[in-house]
């Protein structure tokens, strides 16, 4: 099989079931901003590899998961309006980054003020996926009315939060000091 079809040549792709759409559709550049969150996590999956620190594994397998379920959301914003969703979110997948969140929450200092998106390699990697989870959800509130009992948006709005966290679990266990807002400048 090759990997170039040239059927996107003109400036269209496919979506889920074969409709046919421009590449700037709003559901192609929510499930390809997606894809670019899947892809900044597996860089700070590669930088956390390098290191040693207690949580390494638990973090990597859940980063892992989050890509898998990533892949999924992508599948469920590429599906047109009124075709059937191969593999929907559920509540329980939301309800586990929650949990995660304030489980990494106890560990870590309280927040006093801003901080600068910053650190260790693998804690910027997760600040920049947070950042891209972010887009995902702006473009995903394009497809709302769309989006039948979909908790795509949801998910994203949580997952933003979970990079968060999950880059100050990284700077804090492997002692780096997260860099304050200076109000001062």
């Amino acid at each position: 099989m090759r990997i170039y079809t040239r059927s996107g040549d003109q400036g269209e792709t496919s979506l889920i079931y074969g409709k046919r759409v421009p590449k700037n559709d709003t559901r192609v550049e929510a499930y390809g901003t997606c894809d670019e969150i899947n892809a900044v996590i597996g860089q700070a999956i590669s930088l956390i590899e390098q290191e040693d620190f207690q949580a390494k594994v638990t973090l990597i397998d859940e980063l892992h998961y989050l890509q898998t379920i990533l892949f999924h959301v992508g599948s469920e914003l590429a599906t047109p309006e009124g075709k059937e969703v191969t593999w929907k979110l559920e509540q329980r997948h939301i309800d586990a980054l929650e949990q995660q969140i304030d489980k990494w929450q106890g560990d870590l200092p309280e927040l006093r003020n801003f901080i600068l998106p910053s650190g260790h390699p693998a804690a910027s990697s997760l600040h920049h996926a947070r950042t891209v989870a972010r887009r995902a959800e702006r473009m995903a509130v394009g497809l709302l009315d769309q989006l039948q009992d979909s908790l795509a948006l949801k998910y994203l709005n949580r997952l933003s939060d979970y990079l968060f966290v999950a880059a100050r679990t990284v700077n804090h266990q492997l002692n780096v000091e997260e860099k304050q807002l200076k109000a001062d400048i």
